[in-house]
């Protein structure tokens, strides 16, 4: 059976429906950057999910070529990611979609070397006639976060957000979101596929400890 990184890792992929604290390990990605509102038609967010997946079959279907990874196993390509972000916003306004700044992410095995993801690049761009330059070997240290299971349309997410802050208040944390540590969502669920109110959407904010003077470790 091949292995499926949300059954293995649930702590990280389903989490309850309220909200909880949790280290995230560092992990390596595909990853496409770019910007604007990710509903457009013909807008970049769509065009990058297709790069993404482009990349991620190549790897996995790796084992039927000539190029085979050193400690390959079977496994169910995880779910598409994204970390988002608006320039001058902490956090996100969602009444203003098209200034989001995005980068949108699929989690490699860990067996993926950066060179046999440049083999996937490049093979994928030969087999597709397709450019993929756009797509990098990214990787990213999150650490502690505050996170829970989000059902329902994105456009609901707020409610979500703000029981995931006040919780983590009550803990003891407050909110770390900078340049480097940003927005964090993972779309369990197909929205071409399922009902808005059926959606299942993993949110994570990075946090940080207060001291016992009340001030950010």
């Amino acid at each position: 059976m091949a292995f499926d990184y949300k059954k293995e890792y649930k702590e990280f992929y389903m989490p309850k429906g309220t909200p909880s604290i949790v280290t995230v390990p560092k992990m390596n990605y595909i990853a496409v950057r770019g910007s604007g509102n990710p509903n457009d038609e013909d807008g970049e967010y769509k065009h990058a999910i297709g790069l993404l997946y482009g990349i991620a079959f190549t790897i996995k279907m790796s084992k039927k070529g000539d190029h085979q990874i050193d400690g390959y196993f079977d496994y169910v390509v995880p779910p598409l990611e994204g970390f988002w972000w608006q320039n001058g916003v902490i956090g996100i306004d969602y009444a203003h979609k098209e200034d989001f700044r995005w980068i949108s992410v699929i989690r490699l095995p860990d067996f993926v070397t950066k060179e046999d993801f440049e083999w996937a690049v490049r093979e994928a761009t030969a087999k597709k006639k397709q450019d993929f330059s756009k797509v990098e070997f990214f990787t990213y240290d999150e650490g502690l976060c505050v996170q829970c299971m989000h059902i329902g349309s994105y456009d609901d997410e707020p409610a979500t957000v703000d029981a995931m802050h006040r919780y983590m208040t009550e803990q003891g944390y407050v909110l770390d979101i900078t340049g480097k540590r940003l927005h964090h969502e993972i779309y369990l669920s197909d929205a071409r596929k399922v009902q808005l109110e059926k959606l299942k959407t993993v949110i994570r904010h990075p946090i940080r400890a207060l001291d016992v003077r009340g001030t950010s470790a």
